[in-house]
Formats: structure tokens, sequence, C-alpha cells
């Protein structure tokens, strides 16, 4: 008898269907089994309201995990970013593939630069965190731009640019990557100027923490230094109570001395939308070799960027 196909949770989006059929096939090569997507709508994908208003944290992802503990689907990917930091526990984060371009990137028209848009040019995204980088970088350079808030997936942001209605758009990397359409991208924005969400660029695999031989059989997709980075990043975002509407970013990423890796570089961001107040530190340590080092270091940045009066940026906080 044949075991029956595997059933894999995935939001509908063009973007979430294209990376969620590059985990079915890396799981059906891995296990030998049929994997079937299952479509299932979100709140996030019905409400068309501004991420900041509903709250920002879970939209996207709590369907698909109540889906995944009913037992309607097996597992579910969820683009990391999108996950709250408190990990549920009827839920196991089975994987946490290699990670993508975490970058940011420009979509402007007539093939513009950051540096080249002109004075007062109108750029869409409805990141907060975005706006606060974007806003500051263009204020230490002279440069008057409009950040206009917009929602939406991939064509429709990108629509805007080529309907004229906005001048750019700036999206993430890795979702471009993942629909072959990187080639739209007019500038590749410097982790110097605009640090990613946390979790930007890497996918989350979750399943019945209960379901212990396919938790064993899906952490054969783990990358073991994204995961480190990337609970790094996303402890720095616990620390500072911030959901991920919440203008902060951090990457962490490696140091490596020729082929082999030697250190874990943390760098966090916290800031006003419009650019005029950033917080923006760093921490330089070795590659943490287990889950609580990862936590610690992150917690570690947050208490120092706090004490530098990160808090008093963070908008409205829940006390």
């Amino acid at each position: 008898m044949t075991e029956r196909a595997l059933r894999l949770g995935t939001r509908r989006s063009k973007l979430a269907m294209a990376q969620s059929g590059h985990v079915a096939q890396a799981v059906r090569q891995l296990t030998g089994r049929a994997v079937e997507l299952v479509e299932i709508t979100t709140y996030g994908d019905t409400s068309r309201e501004h991420l900041a208003q509903i709250g920002g944290t879970g939209v996207f992802v709590t369907a698909l995990r109540e889906a995944v503990v009913a037992g309607e689907v097996d597992f579910a990917v969820h683009s990391l970013k999108d996950l709250p930091t408190a990990q549920p526990d009827d839920l196991a984060l089975a994987a946490v593939p290699l990670r993508e371009d975490p970058r940011d990137v420009l979509v402007a028209r007539d093939g513009l630069t950051f540096d080249r848009l002109p004075n007062g040019a109108r750029i869409g995204t409805g990141s907060p965190r975005r706006m606060a980088q974007l806003n500051a970088h263009a204020r230490s350079h002279g440069m008057a731009i409009e950040t206009v808030p917009i929602r939406g997936n991939v064509d429709t942001r990108i629509g805007f640019v080529r309907s004229g209605e906005l001048d750019a758009v700036v999206l993430a990397a890795a979702g471009l990557n993942r629909l072959g359409r990187i080639d739209e991208v007019t500038d590749f924005l410097s982790v110097d100027f605009v640090l990613p969400a946390p979790g930007q660029g890497a996918l989350a695999i979750e399943c019945a923490a209960v379901n212990a031989d396919l938790t064993a059989a899906l952490a054969e997709l783990d990358d073991p230094y994204t995961r480190v980075a990337v609970t790094a990043e996303r402890s720095l975002l616990a620390a500072l109570e911030a959901g991920c509407t919440a203008p902060v970013g951090a990457l962490a990423d490696l140091l490596a001395d020729g082929q082999v890796v030697t250190e874990m570089r943390l760098r966090g961001v916290v800031g006003t939308t419009d650019g005029s107040t950033l917080v923006q530190l760093s921490t330089t340590g070795p590659v943490p070799t287990s889950h609580d080092d990862a936590v610690a270091l992150g917690r570690e940045l947050a208490s120092e960027m706090l004490a530098k009066g990160a808090a008093g940026l963070m908008g409205e906080r829940a006390l």
C-alpha cells in the first residue's frame, strides 16, 4: 500500500504558492512521498486594511497554524518574517531552510537607482521599518522623498510604478527571486542603509509537535547557520516587544575567515517612520552553537538599544 500524500498548507498568493512549491519538491525528494498543496485563505489575505491597523503579527499565519493543529494539513510553509516571535507548544518549527537574499530592493520607473530618484519621489511600501530607514537615508543625503503606504501582492505593488502613480516601490529580493522576477529590480538596497525585517528571506516549515516522524523528516531541510541567524534576529525583535509591523530591522550575518565561519555579527535598527530618529547598533561574537546562545545574543543587543532610547521609537506599545 502506498502512503497517502502529505498535505502542505499554503497561502494562496503567487509568492506563497511559489515558495511552497519549492518546499514540496524538496520534501518529495527527501521522503519519496507525494506532496499536495492545500490552499488556505488567511485574514491578512482578505483584509484591505494596512497591516499596522490589523495588528500585523500573525495575520498571515494563524489560519495555516490552525489547519496544522486540526490535522487538516500535515505541515505548513510560512515566510519566517510573518511568524510571531513566540512559538506555540503544539507546533514544531521543524526546519528553517537555507536563506535567500535578505536584502530589500527598489523597483523604480525608468530603471532608476535610489540615489538617482528625483526630488520629492514617491516611494511605496507598507512597512514602517522600510519607511524609517529610507527617510533617514534620504535625509542624510539631502534628498526629499515621500513614502506612501501601500498593500497588495507583488503585481499590485509593481503596478503602481508601471501606471506612473508611484516613482518606485520597495520589495524583498527573496520574493522576487522565488517568483523569477528579479530582473525587474532597478537597485539592490545595501543592508548598510536598509536593514531587512528579522527573518527576511527565510522560510519556516511547521508541523504538529506530536508528529515526531514528520518533524524528524522535515528537519533534514534545516540550515543550521540560517536558523541561528534568524533566531538571534527574532530574539532582538521579541526583546524590543515589537510585532512584525514595528519599525525594527535586524540582520545576523556570518563572518568568515576564508572558508571557515568564525563569528556572527548582529545588527539592529529601530526608528521613527519619518526617519528623524534612528537607534542603530551592532554586536559581534562567536557563532552561537545553541538556540539559547542565539536568543541571548539578540536579547543583549536589544537591551543596549533600549538603553539608547529605542523604546520611545516603537510607536504604541502594550505596557
